[in-house]
């Protein structure tokens, strides 16, 4: 399973925090024929070779590589602004899907190769990288098809509607890791507290409904990433002691 987690972080890294504003604009552009389609491969492919550490993964990096290429082509070739909400989510998916694929095709078992705190360090830094753009990213464009016209704000500092996002849900995670579940209901209602004021002087109700589908997919995402962070924690230390 720490494959799996190793593939995934490298993913994260390959598709958001590395990959820049101006290498997707010019992919979306120039589609096939962008240098930093491919050059957005080779990375995730490189990766994946690095977290993996072994010169017989190789071959396997590079099939992913090649798969996430060709993902990433089809996707390009026939979004649209309609679509495009929908591809994002059906790429990530297949993405993915290929991880798992290629978990699979690796048979080493690294829970007995690996000593416990290097592991907990790769699942931890996944979960982590996760609540942070990449989660951003993905409640935006499930929230997109709400977004109210009227959504602007010109007293609200740039950006830290996003920030503010990324923190709770590294708070949630903490809190959950550490034992305090209750800190995450503390979090939620001191939140509210803070938005009902704006929320009720704004007399918006999309613009109410919209802060709080928003509000509750991003806690919803930061506990179930903790879950499922706990989860493999805790099956990583009971495979230990067998």
């Amino acid at each position: 399973m720490i494959l799996f987690i190793k593939l995934f972080l490298a993913h994260l890294l390959g598709d958001f925090l590395l990959q820049p504003n101006s290498w997707v604009a010019d992919k979306e552009r120039n589609k096939g024929k962008s240098l930093y389609l491919y050059l957005h491969c080779l990375l995730h492919g490189a990766l994946a070779w690095l977290f993996v550490f072994e010169l017989d993964f190789g071959p396997y990096a590079l099939l992913l590589a090649v798969v996430h290429g060709i993902i990433d082509w089809a996707k390009l070739e026939y979004q649209n602004p309609q679509n495009k909400r929908r591809w994002f989510l059906v790429d990530q998916a297949l993405h993915l899907a290929v991880i798992i694929g290629i978990t699979f095709l690796w048979n080493h078992d690294y829970f007995e190769l690996e000593p416990l705190m290097q592991n907990q360090f790769w699942i931890i830094s996944t979960a982590g990288l996760f609540l942070t753009n990449p989660s951003s990213i993905l409640i935006k464009n499930i929230i997109s098809i709400w977004t109210p016209e009227n959504n602007t704000d010109d007293y609200s500092l740039q950006n830290t509607g996003n920030y503010i996002g990324i923190l709770e849900r590294l708070f949630v995670l903490c809190f959950i890791l550490t034992g305090h579940f209750e800190a995450t209901g503390f979090l939620l209602g001191a939140k509210s507290i803070f938005r009902f004021g704006d929320l009720r002087m704004a007399r918006d109700r999309k613009l109410t409904e919209y802060v709080l589908i928003g509000t509750l997919i991003s806690f919803g995402v930061a506990i179930g990433t903790a879950l499922l962070c706990q989860f493999f924690l805790n099956n990583l230390a009971v495979n230990l002691l067998d």
